[in-house]
């Protein structure tokens, strides 16, 4: 048993995964690059990129269970009611980032993902339309290959800025892309790489 926990963690992983750390090895392991296709999984993706903005992912990964508490776990119809006085609950919660701008994004976008849904029936299907309705497999050798953002990712920026969204930057969401397993960026050393046939 010792063994085989000796040589998962000695895997090869993408160059962005600090060594030895648990929490950043179980996202990349069974997370980052995986295809996402339940809409509360998206939000919860919204919801934490967005928060992530001008901070370091290892800071959210580190908060995302007080997230799940402090924003009902992701219901965006509960969250898409939070009134002024949650705001300011929020704003205590030692538990999350205590921005305001952020924790409004949160709830407008609540709001905002509703109507995306009423149009599209999910908002998987909405945003799935960005890159074909499949995984774009990038055959990236190193991490200096794999870009801040993409053609893609400023389509669907564009395309939520225009439907009201907030803090959904080109590059917020190329890294939500990434995170939903909608572009896979593993590189070639990593042993989540996929290579098509």
């Amino acid at each position: 048993m010792k063994e085989n926990l000796t040589n998962l963690q000695e895997r090869p992983r993408c160059a962005w995964v600090p060594k030895d750390h648990q929490l950043y090895e179980a996202y990349h392991d069974n997370e980052w690059g995986v295809a996402v296709h339940d809409d509360l999984k998206h939000f919860e993706f919204l919801i934490l990129e967005s928060a992530q903005a001008g901070l370091s992912w290892e800071t959210i990964l580190k908060r995302r269970l007080h997230y799940a508490e402090a924003f009902a776990n992701f219901n965006w119809i509960e969250i898409a009611k939070f009134n002024q006085q949650k705001v300011e609950n929020l704003m205590k919660n030692s538990g999350i980032i205590k921005n305001r701008l952020k924790i409004q994004a949160a709830i407008n976008n609540a709001q905002r993902f509703m109507e995306v849904r009423e149009e599209f029936g999910t908002f998987d299907t909405y945003v799935w339309q960005f890159v074909g309705g499949k995984t774009k497999n990038n055959y990236r050798k190193s991490i200096k290959e794999v870009p801040s953002e993409t053609e893609e990712s400023r389509a669907l920026s564009k395309d939520l800025r225009r439907r009201n969204f907030k803090f959904v930057g080109p590059t917020i969401m190329y890294a939500y892309m990434q995170a939903v397993g909608m572009v896979n960026d593993h590189t070639q050393d990593c042993f989540c790489y996929v290579q098509e046939s």
